[in-house]
Formats: C-alpha cells, structure tokens, sequence
C-alpha cells in the first residue's frame, strides 16, 4: 500500500448546513475514495466509552478508549445516509440521540482526546484517497492536501435545510431561530482561538446557495480532476 504522505486527499470544510456531509459522501462513492466525517468521531468516542463503562470525567480512561477505538464509515447500500460502525457495531442510530451528542461535548474539551482524534483522523488516510469532511481538514488536519474545498451558503439558505430536516423528523422548529443559531454558530466558529473556521489556504470556495446537489458535486470532482 502506498505511504500515506502520497495517499491522495480531498477536504471539504465548511459551516453547519453547508452540504458538507452530502456532497462528501457522494464525491467520495463516486471517485471510490475512503470517507471521513470528522464530525462524527467526537460522537463514536462518547457512545464507545459508554459501552464500555467508563465515566467521562476520568480523563485517563477516556483517552485510552479514544486511543484504541475502531471506527469505519460504510457507505449506504441504497445511497442514503452513510453508517457509522463503531467497534463492529453499526451506531449510526445511537450517535444521533441527545445522550451521544452531551458525550461528545464532555470529551471534546480534554486535550489529550482531541489528540487522540488527530492522530486517528490522519490514520483514515489510506489508498486510494481520502474524502475529508469537517471544519478543520484542510487548515488542521491535512494541511498538505492536494485538494481543498470549503462550501459554503448563505445563513438564511442553511436555515432553510435545516428547517426541513427537523420538520422531516417530526419536530417542531422555528425558521427564525434557527437562523438565528446559525449566524450565531459561525461567529462562535470563525472567532475560536483554536483552529478557527475559514477556508484553508488554496481552498476552492463554493457558494452552494440555490445550487441543486448534483451542480455542487460536479463542482467539487473538477477540483479533484479537472
């Protein structure tokens, strides 16, 4: 297998509700490259730890769990959303639930998981090539990526998807609020002292806003072979 410094790989950043997820899995099946959705690994570590026991507040215990942990994403038989096995065990339901998203935020604060997570983020680069979704990828993770892409869209239009996929789930949403939590989300974002989101030097950005999917992953793929 080749060495990883020249697996290839492409970063897709972006705020919440950019069409990261999306565009990244399909990208990724089409060119037949490994996927990572960094998003969800903060998530696997919460829902592993748990299985297996341990308290979150022992640090020492947690890091060990972020250090061995074996996650692998899946893609859909049917093209739908991409499966998140953690441990051999398909968790794609369990990492959506309120439980596994406060794990999440208790872990992600100990230095020594985020390190974890690193090292585990630049383990997913292997052969053929690597899809990369997240916040950080191209300025953090993969700062020598051959391809970069940070989507973007309008608040107001991030709101909207949003706003129908929670009234797809059955709950009961606001569309001012959400843009609202939006805009205050990309503040938070952009003004973190540590890895702050923008795009990452030399990064193709797009302006997803009104543009139908297939328009943005044909986008995305001229980046990758023009």
């Amino acid at each position: 297998m080749a060495p990883s410094a020249v697996v290839p790989v492409l970063t897709i950043d972006g705020p919440s509700g950019s069409g990261k997820g999306t565009i990244s899995r399909m990208v990724a099946d089409t060119l037949g490259w490994r996927l990572l959705d960094s998003g969800a690994l903060y998530r696997a570590v919460g829902y592993a730890a748990g299985e297996e026991g341990i308290d979150l507040s022992d640090v020492e215990a947690v890091t060990r769990c972020a250090q061995t942990v074996k996650i692998r994403f899946q893609p859909s038989a049917d093209g739908g959303e991409t499966h998140v096995i953690v441990n051999g065990h398909d968790a794609t339901a369990e990492l959506r639930t309120e439980t596994a998203g406060a794990a999440a935020s208790a872990i992600a604060v100990i230095p020594s998981v985020r390190q974890a997570l690193v090292d585990l983020q630049l383990g997913f680069r292997k052969a053929p090539g690597l899809v990369a979704d997240g916040r950080d990828m191209g300025t953090v993770i993969f700062p020598d990526a051959a391809h970069k892409v940070f989507l973007t869209a309008s608040a107001a239009e991030r709101a909207k998807r949003r706003y129908k996929q929670l009234k797809d789930k059955g709950l009961s949403v606001t569309l001012g609020v959400l843009q609202r939590e939006i805009e205050a989300r990309d503040e938070r974002d952009a003004s973190r002292a540590v890895a702050p989101l923008k795009p990452a030097e030399g990064a193709v950005v797009i302006d997803t806003t009104g543009m139908p999917i297939d328009a943005v992953v044909a986008k995305v793929l001229a980046v990758v072979r023009p």
